[in-house]
């Protein structure tokens, strides 16, 4: 490992890659502390003091919204960077999902590079609608009291440009680090975002922990047992995520034999792989987006029909299904990150376009017909494993809401420890490790394990 770590810093290329992405992250990390024009300083010390003791935000959608932010790399608090890059994601689903509904965009994603690039541009475009769109919510649900000497609408108007260009400015960051950098930007930016509350965790342990036997439900002390618990939980998360995240069902293709003159050729067999977790982390992410929006809601409409009996109850029995501590919003939750699994699996893979394309390159599944029935084949065991995928993203999800509604421990914390925080980072991790031990091994170098690459389960 360490003569991998020194052989890294020996490739010129790899060396400028590598510290380019630091430097593009040191410049996020800077960004995220300073804070929007005209925010009165009192607010924000007081914010401060109040975020650091992990307390979360009170409750309800306050802490709802604060949990979001930690799996997206935001703060929904007065600073530059409070969206986090959730806005650019959001717009590129919507993107992807209307290449797949619209003709037009449709024959745009298939005419190579400036197609791609005229997509890339619409997504700029309707990035900076969701910020505004995002950025008034966010201000109008969280930030009471934030202005300093100004007056309120003026900060409205500086709040929500300044957010706006903010999370812009992180796209732009983002695309730098895919150019020149390595890894994922996107995805570096939001594992940046949620190891920066690592700190905050360590100091609510050391504060709150002890070596002593406490129950479960212990208000303000975490005992032996919770601490074994959590310990537990990051360790299964991450071994889980790796051999998911790795997991791969191969499927034989046989390549067709064909003579030239004397000489015969083809016939090997190879592997398609095809991905357990075809879907990422998007369908936890964007799972967790979507709730959060009849929470607020129906909470407005329970708080607005307060005063009228005969709608009243009503309201406030759907505000409470919809709270983050209810056994039907958990049921919800898991829903739709099924849901998002398989719709976004079924965007990515394509079986018919990778038939066609197996037999046009003159290879074919044995027992298996080309076209349709190969088509057919692959979508079943496709619709297969991503069951899986999706369940193990279920399980990690839901592990640190429940656990913390069942031990009283702050959810943000479990939620970085054993949850979609940790699911994110190891992921993240894993794809930058890949990539810089491709690096090597296109260099003749070595790369992190002595007996080959870094792999997961096969099946």
């Amino acid at each position: 490992m360490i003569a991998s770590l020194i052989n890294i810093f020996k490739i010129p290329e790899l060396r400028r890659k590598i510290l380019f992405t630091l430097l593009i992250l040191v410049a996020y990390r800077l960004g995220t502390y300073i804070p929007i024009p005209g925010t009165d300083p009192g607010y924000l010390q007081t914010l401060l003091q109040t975020d650091s003791s992990m307390g979360g935000g009170g409750g309800g959608l306050g802490d709802y919204l604060n949990f979001i932010a930690r799996i997206t790399g935001g703060s929904f608090q007065p600073f530059l960077f409070c969206l986090g890059i959730m806005p650019y994601i959001s717009a590129s689903i919507i993107l992807q999902l209307l290449t797949q509904a619209v003709p037009s965009l449709e024959k745009l994603a298939k005419e190579g590079e400036a197609g791609r690039r005229k997509i890339n541009e619409y997504t700029r475009y309707l990035t900076v609608l969701l910020c505004l769109i995002q950025a008034v919510f966010v201000f109008n649900v969280k930030w009471q009291g934030a202005e300093g000497t100004i007056s309120p609408t003026m900060y409205k108007i500086v709040s929500v440009t300044a957010m706006t260009c903010g999370t812009i400015f992180l796209m732009w960051l983002g695309e730098l680090v895919d150019e020149f950098g390595i890894g994922n930007g996107i995805s570096l930016i939001i594992m940046a975002g949620i190891v920066d509350r690592l700190p905050g965790v360590i100091a609510y342990l050391r504060q709150r922990a002890t070596l002593e036997f406490l129950s479960f439900q212990a208000e303000k002390q975490i005992g032996i047992e919770m601490v074994l618990l959590i310990i537990a939980m990051f360790i299964g998360v991450v071994i889980g995520v790796v051999l998911i995240t790795q997991a791969q069902r191969r499927i034989p293709i046989q390549q067709a034999k064909h003579t030239r003159g004397r000489r015969t050729y083809g016939g090997q067999r190879q592997y398609l792989p095809l991905r357990v977790n075809q879907a990422g982390v998007i369908p936890v992410i964007f799972a967790s987006s979507l709730l959060y929006i009849p929470m607020y809601l129906f909470g407005w409409m329970a708080d607005a029909s307060a005063h009228i009996p005969w709608i009243s109850p009503f309201t406030f029995e759907i505000a409470e299904i919809f709270k983050y501590d209810n056994v039907i919003h958990l049921l919800i939750y898991v829903g739709l990150i099924f849901v998002f699994s398989y719709f976004w699996t079924a965007i990515q893979f394509q079986p018919r376009e990778m038939s066609d394309h197996l037999r046009d390159w003159g290879s074919f599944i044995p027992g298996m017909r080309p076209g349709r029935r190969t088509a057919e084949y692959l979508e079943r065991v496709m619709n297969r494993i991503t069951y899986v995928g999706a369940a193990f993203l279920a399980v990690v999800a839901i592990v640190p809401i429940t656990v913390s509604l069942l031990t009283g421990v702050s959810m943000l914390m479990t939620g970085f420890l054993g949850g979609t925080g940790l699911l994110i980072i190891v992921s993240v991790a894993l794809d930058v490790v890949q990539r810089i031990e491709s690096h090597l091994i296109m260099r003749h170098y070595e790369g992190f394990l002595v007996e080959g690459r870094v792999r997961g389960r096969i099946s």
